[in-house]
């Protein structure tokens, strides 16, 4: 299995783009963290936690596996932050771009997600693999709660 640092690494190749700063690796580990077992990681990417596309301080590290999405960001001094959206948290996807850069809002039942400061080429590759992922998820639990 790939590391999510490497899938991170891998995206920051293809869209340089996109405003990280140099702390990736501790922001991926924090996602490894918490996989489930079992858990794989199908897509990462990095992006700024904000809905500011001036604050380049906020960066996380998105991944979305087989069974979630997960936001992880290691703060500077102890302590973290991860967020973990299931398929029957999520609602909507809106995705956003400008000159340089672009955002997606992740909506969910509880709490908006702003992803900003991501190349704007890679939000058409970001949209197809967060709502592929969601709608095939949501199909799987509509079985179940009906069974």
């Amino acid at each position: 299995m790939e590391s999510v640092y490497s899938q991170v690494m891998k995206f920051k190749r293809k869209y340089p783009r996109t405003v990280t700063h140099h702390r990736l690796k501790k922001h991926a580990r924090i996602v490894e963290q918490h996989l489930n077992p079992g858990e794989v990681v199908n897509y990462a990417f990095a992006a700024q936690k904000n809905a500011t596309p001036g604050d380049f301080f906020e960066t996380c590290v998105v991944a979305i596996t087989n069974e979630r999405l997960l936001i992880g960001q290691k703060r500077v001094m102890f302590g973290y932050f991860l967020n973990s959206i299931t398929p029957e948290m999520y609602n909507d996807m809106q995705v956003r771009s400008s000159l340089f850069w672009g955002s997606v809002t992740i909506d969910t039942v509880k709490e908006m997600v702003d992803l900003s400061n991501i190349d704007k080429r890679a939000l058409p590759e970001i949209e197809t693999a967060v709502t592929s992922f969601m709608m095939e998820a949501k199909k799987k639990y509509g079985k179940d709660d009906s069974q």
